[in-house]
């Protein structure tokens, strides 16, 4: 039986879906929290995804392997809209995430993965339109390489610590990670500094000089920690 999981509200999780990874990471900036997450990129042409995290650790092959395929458990403890985040600690020489399982987290409505690793398959994976963000591609299958070492724990990922349900958002630019305590906080500043951002390209687009908006927006200062 899966374990049972306070989840962010929709409405959270929509108003995250309003701002892009670069105005989350200046927000966490500004509450001095990590800020990012380096080197995981979108594999192909994918869309934006934010939801709660539904966290998977992998560990080399050995003598203990547990039954089953890896990540089923994960999938199993996930909901419509959630993002599974795997922990194979930056590894490009393994593979931990394929067409079966991409096929698998569409059934049940799962928003994307993200991995700290590998993936395969991604020439398929694009046709479904199922978003993966890693570190790069692989060929090897995970048999006799890896397997899942534990899930819905606390994992590290690129640097930073992913817990069950803290929200995770990917774009084009990158991956952040959002503390589900702070998550309205960050929200909140988020939307400020996209505000702030659209009103000074709409002054620019209006012919005014950079120098002339930049020091009245008072930008430079705007992720001056509180």
């Amino acid at each position: 039986m899966s374990q049972v999981l306070k989840r962010p509200s929709k409405e959270l999780i929509e108003g995250f879906k309003e701002v892009s990874t670069p105005n989350v990471s200046d927000a966490l900036d500004k509450l001095g929290l990590k800020s990012g997450v380096c080197g995981i990129r979108p594999l192909y042409d994918c869309e934006k995804i934010v939801g709660p995290a539904i966290t998977m650790k992998v560990i080399p092959y050995g003598p203990d392997v547990p039954k089953g395929h890896m990540g089923a458990d994960a999938l199993d403890a996930a909901e419509p809209g959630d993002i599974i985040v795997i922990d194979n600690g930056g590894r490009t020489d393994q593979n931990c995430w394929g067409e079966i399982l991409a096929f698998a987290a569409q059934q049940i409505g799962v928003s994307g993965v993200i991995i700290d690793g590998a993936a395969r398959d991604i020439d398929i994976i694009s046709e479904i339109k199922f978003p993966v963000y890693a570190k790069g591609t692989v060929p090897f299958t995970a048999r006799g390489r890896n397997v899942q070492g534990g899930f819905n724990c606390t994992i590290q990922v690129a640097g930073a610590q992913v817990r069950p349900v803290d929200i995770i958002m990917a774009d084009v630019n990158g991956v952040v990670v959002i503390p589900l305590e702070h998550a309205e906080e960050v929200l909140r500043i988020s939307k400020e500094i996209f505000d702030r951002e659209l009103e000074i390209v709409r002054l620019l687009k209006a012919g005014i000089p950079f120098s002339e908006v930049d020091r009245q927006s008072g930008y430079d200062k705007m992720l001056e920690k509180k």
